[in-house]
């Protein structure tokens, strides 16, 4: 059963937020199940109606909103789990029985690759978690499958061709990919994280050497899959020239960190531009003036996945855009909520997919997709994206730091998130002194407030117990 009181709580000015953030982790305490199959994966996992396998891709999704449960649910069996199949190459497949934890492989991705998030999502849990630990423990295993990877796929252009079914973007025309940009670009971004996890650990040559490859993947996805007039990132054919179908994958490397400011400049352009990626519900898996785009979704084509609008956001991040990315999961969680409570006469339910336009979830003829509850699809938005950038915390247990960004101040904070065994509340209010915000914590850390619009910034260690600054005095 959830313990609602473990879990932590939020204060934010629209109701709804605070409902479907609440509703969610019921959602999640209901479709949390543990398996003890003999054969395939024990232990405790999020599932869905139907669930046949577990998939990696959901599986590193779905830890980046379980890591704020404050331990109710893990964040590491899913994980875990794919780690204990690695093989003696190294490979990790994409997808496992539950039952029998046979790998799937089928004849558009025979080898069962999945986009590589593995590096990325142990450095999230280290800075939520702080366990050091973990983290020396894990590398060999990701050093192994990045080994794989390179090996198996990455030719003597230096970039890899792997099928287009590694990459989730269902029925996306992509039939001409050879070189995906959003595979590469998430290697890139795989690449710098173990660069990052190197200097956490001390380990000035497991940084060094990593560092090297993701400017190495940099420097080609820079070079060739770049196109100079339309300002955008493609793949490539087999003969090497961009492809002419602009995606949701290409901004994979915004997160990465490959475009300079001046490519960045068109890439956010076009996530502002309603013709292109800036549809009322951000962002499409295709631009509206795509001849390929439904306002129906059509399968991929039209659809608004919450989980790339996560990555899309986290990229943004990359290059300050704090304000246009709040505004977008904030634009994204209505259409969230607007699906989930219908009009009267209509079913609310939570999808792995939203339309565009309106309220509702893509359709395809013939396919498993939107699947329903598929709560990374959802909850992605509802819990990570509410946290860190509508209510916009940004916390490091190690560095004991806890970063508020705002646009302007708002009645709205959070209670009882756990830092490891020190729990700490930040609330936002307004009284007859003015804006005052109120904080209470176990033990020392250091609080950073930034108000966006006001240009105000300040970091201030924040003693055991309860205190309250207020913000006119800064």
């Amino acid at each position: 059963m959830l313990n609602r009181d473990a879990i932590p709580s939020i204060s934010f000015y629209d109701q709804d937020f605070v409902d479907l953030y609440d509703r969610s982790w019921v959602r999640i305490d209901e479709q949390w199940k543990t398996c003890t199959s003999p054969t395939g994966f024990t232990g405790p996992y999020l599932s869905y109606p139907d669930q046949k396998y577990l998939n990696q891709f959901d599986a590193c999704v779905s830890s980046l909103f379980l890591n704020y449960s404050n331990g109710q649910y893990s964040p590491y069996s899913m994980v875990d789990y794919f780690y204990s199949r690695q093989e003696e190459s190294g490979a990790i497949r994409s997808d496992y029985e539950i039952e029998g934890g046979e790998p799937l492989l089928t004849a558009g991705n025979p080898q069962g690759l999945a986009l590589p998030l593995f590096a990325y999502v142990e450095y999230v849990f280290y800075h939520k978690v702080g366990n050091k630990k973990r983290l020396k423990d894990i590398v060999p295993v990701l050093e192994k499958y990045f080994e794989w990877v390179t090996t198996t796929f990455q030719d003597e252009t230096g970039l890899c061709h792997v099928p287009v079914e590694a990459c989730h973007t269902g029925n996306l025309p992509r039939q001409d990919a050879y070189y995906p940009v959003d595979f590469n670009a998430a290697l890139a971004v795989n690449a710098l994280y173990m660069s990052m996890i190197g200097d956490i650990l001390n380990d000035k040559e497991l940084s060094f050497r990593f560092k090297r490859l993701y400017f190495a993947y940099k420097t080609r996805i820079s070079n060739l899959m770049w196109d100079p007039e339309k300002h955008f990132y493609f793949d490539l054919d087999k003969s090497g020239n961009r492809t002419d179908l602009m995606h949701i994958g290409g901004f994979w490397t915004m997160l990465a960190e490959i475009p300079n400011d001046e490519r960045a400049s068109y890439l956010i352009a076009y996530l502002k531009d309603p013709e292109y990626f800036g549809t009322d519900n951000p962002f499409p898996c295709l631009p509206a003036n795509s001849p390929h785009f439904s306002e129906d979704g059509n399968g991929f084509c039209g659809a608004v996945l919450p989980v790339y609008t996560y990555m899309v956001i986290k990229g943004l991040e990359k290059y300050g855009e704090l304000i246009f990315a709040r505004e977008c999961a904030i634009r994204n969680l209505y259409f969230i909520i607007d699906t989930l409570n219908p009009e009267e006469g209509k079913t609310g339910e939570m999808w792995e997919a939203y339309l565009p336009g309106r309220e509702g979830a893509p359709k395809a003829d013939g396919e498993e997709f939107p699947r329903r509850r598929l709560l990374c699809g959802v909850c992605i938005v509802s819990i990570t994206l509410m946290i860190e950038n509508i209510i916009g915390f940004d916390v490091s247990l190690p560095r004991k730091t806890v970063y508020w960004a705002v646009p302007d101040l708002e009645g709205m904070g959070i209670a009882n998130l756990s830092l490891k065994k020190n729990m700490i509340t930040i609330l936002a209010n307004r009284n007859a002194r003015g804006w005052e915000i109120r904080l209470e914590s176990e033990k020392l850390y250091y609080f950073t407030i930034e108000i966006l619009n006001e240009h105000k910034k300040k970091t201030l260690p924040i003693p055991s117990g309860k205190c309250s600054m207020l913000i006119d005095k800064l």
